[in-house]
């Protein structure tokens, strides 16, 4: 059953106009209720109107009111959340080992329930289509786009990760309509990708964004948006720890669409990168 309607309605909250918070926030404190309200019904409860529902369904990606409903009835019958937890000073190993193990597998979970299925597809069809994938990040979504990278050549298709601005400019100056540039940002405010992310646009470039659920600079300069989920990060994972297990949970489920779509032609070229690394390695 699909999930994260409330979940994707705490991400986007504080982004949200007056009249969309208030019925997000009606719906945060009254889940049950929804499931057996109309539109007009929760605008009139939350001191509102139902043209506002509408309006915060379209905010939050979603196709209408009823599929705001059957999120939020998933969620409803979920496993209560043990939630991400930080950790204390002198603390055991034992202890760090179970809270990080708890928040990946927790970022993980969140960010499966921010997919949009349609997005996800338009991705998989335009990277397939590609004659390059230009993929760019900065700081830990750098070591994301790098490792994207890698997963692409190993199928034998074009792609680059540099970190170098210049460079990156150069080859989107370059690049044709065929093409496709890939920014990643958790903020989805980091101003080299913002810049990188504009440039692409100028040039006709297709984009595809890789940010945080809700709105962001990076997200609105995409052709395609991709999410992960959104949660308060406490001091320590703030260091990108949690959110570089969601980029990369997204990167795996992109690459392993498109050997989907072309399986015969991944199996082929799997096979010939692994003989070319044992060549390496063996030398025969």
């Amino acid at each position: 059953m699909a999930a994260g309607g409330l979940k994707m309605i705490q991400n986007m909250l504080e982004q949200l106009p007056a009249s969309e918070r208030k019925i997000a926030e009606f719906i945060l404190e009254n889940p049950q209720t929804v499931l057996n309200s109309t539109v007009q019904d929760i605008g009139v409860q939350a001191h509102t109107s139902g043209a506002a529902v509408i309006r915060l369904c379209k905010s939050l990606g979603l196709n209408g009111f009823q599929d705001l409903k059957v999120r939020i009835a998933g969620d409803l019958v979920k496993p209560v959340e043990q939630g991400y937890r930080d950790i204390e000073p002198g603390e055991s190993f034992f202890s760090i080992v179970q809270k990080t193990t708890s928040n990946s597998i927790q970022s993980i979970r969140d960010s499966e329930e921010m997919i949009n299925y349609e997005e996800l597809e338009r991705a998989v069809h335009t990277l397939s289509a590609a004659q390059n994938v230009h993929f760019f990040g900065i700081g830990a979504s750098g070591i994301i786009a790098k490792d994207a990278q890698q997963k692409l050549l190993r199928i034998h298709k074009n792609a680059t990760a540099f970190t170098d601005t210049h460079l990156v400019a150069t080859l989107i100056a370059n690049a044709s309509q065929e093409d496709v540039v890939f920014g990643i940002s958790h903020s989805g405010e980091t101003s080299e990708v913002i810049k990188i992310m504009t440039l692409a646009k100028e040039r006709g470039v297709k984009t595809i964004g890789l940010t945080k659920y809700g709105q962001s600079s990076v997200s609105s300069l995409a052709d395609i948006k991709l999410f992960t989920s959104y949660s308060g990060e406490a001091p320590f994972r703030s260091a990108a720890t949690s959110s570089r297990l969601a980029q990369l949970y997204i990167m795996d489920i992109l690459f392993l669409s498109m050997a989907t779509v072309q399986y015969e032609d991944t199996i082929n070229s799997i096979d010939k990168t692994r003989e070319a690394i044992r060549f390496i390695k063996e030398g025969k």
